[in-house]
């Protein structure tokens, strides 16, 4: 096996033209870890939030963009526990994946759905572990509860969307075009908003309100969240599109008894992303087993036009899950 790999790097920050195409040494698997041979990486907001320069990897993982994808084990580290070289697995990654090869901690793979290919298999870590460990285990929702999510129709709602009305919930979702909102009540949403000819806030109350939000956006969007949660509701803000600064009453939040939460994903644990893989493989992957969910698919680029595969997804066209073609062969 050569010791090198094609692989794409960021040059310097700035726009997706900043991405080039390079040669790297293929990484060696340290203890508790697998060395896997990449068919197919998913493109996610976080990649490009590291090449614009607002979001640096951590001191201890790749420089390499891609914190998901599918392929095959080829070596496996010390103490490396629950694989064997040969195995099918999609992973989420600490940075990497786009790359010909990448390591990564085991116990944060997971096996290929039942009649699921790489392709599909390469987006499911990062949305799903984002998802499960936001929505359900910090969120806390249960059945018969009313959900909303706003961007219903990126990877991060598409996914919620599912696995939501999947566990018996009332699903709310906004997006920018009917063209979208139609998708997301093909998902299973029950009232899909286009946010550029209706008020959210509005829609939501008449509803009677949401007992759980999930936010990407930020900015304005943080009070009027606050506007359509219904009493003890909870507010789980995952990321900032519209900037994390804004004024805001708390007197709402404490005479309502609201909870305002929210994470990252990357920055923690090898052992906090290990249990969210265990509670996935346990109450997850029996539904992408069935057929019961599955990710839903915007477009494929190669390897080398990572670049293409950044301007689609910034350019909020795309519904659904952008992947790049990491082996030719796939």
């Amino acid at each position: 096996m050569s010791k090198t790999m094609q692989a794409v790097e960021i040059s310097k920050p700035g726009g997706p033209e900043v991405l080039t195409v390079t040669e790297r040494p293929i990484p060696e698997p340290g203890p508790g870890e697998v060395v896997i041979r990449l068919a197919w990486a998913g493109v996610n907001r976080p990649d490009a939030l590291q090449r614009a320069g607002m979001y640096a990897p951590p001191a201890d993982a790749s420089d390499l963009p891609g914190l998901e994808g599918a392929g095959e084990i080829v070596a496996l580290g010390e103490g490396a526990e629950g694989w064997r070289t040969g195995d099918k697995v999609c992973a989420l990654l600490p940075g990497g994946g786009y790359a010909e090869y990448v390591a990564t901690p085991a116990a944060h793979c997971l096996p290929v759905p039942k009649g699921m290919a790489l392709r599909e298999a390469a987006c499911l870590p990062e949305t799903f572990f984002t998802v499960w460990s936001n929505v359900f285990e910090r969120g806390g929702l249960r059945g018969g509860e009313r959900f909303l999510v706003h961007g219903g129709s990126s990877g991060i709602g598409t996914t919620a969307i599912q696995l939501a009305k999947a566990r018996g919930a009332r699903v709310f979702t906004t997006a920018g075009s009917q063209e979208k909102c139609s998708a997301c009540r093909d998902l299973g949403a029950d009232l899909a908003i286009n946010y550029r000819d209706e008020d959210f806030v509005e829609a939501v109350r008449a509803e009677g309100g949401a007992h759980l939000i999930l936010d990407m956006v930020g900015g304005d969007y943080i009070p009027r969240n606050v506007k359509c949660l219904v009493d003890d509701g909870r507010l789980v803000q995952i990321a900032f599109l519209q900037g994390p600064k804004v004024e805001l009453n708390f007197a709402q939040v404490m005479m309502r008894r609201l909870t305002i939460t929210g994470s990252t994903l990357r920055p923690q644990s090898d052992l906090a992303k290990a249990r969210i893989a265990e509670a996935l493989r346990r109450e997850v992957w029996p539904l992408l087993d069935a057929g019961r969910i599955a990710p839903v698919m915007d477009s494929e680029f190669a390897l080398g036009d990572a670049d293409k595969a950044h301007a689609r997804m910034e350019d909020s066209g795309h519904i659904g899950k952008i992947v790049l073609k990491v082996d030719p062969g796939a």
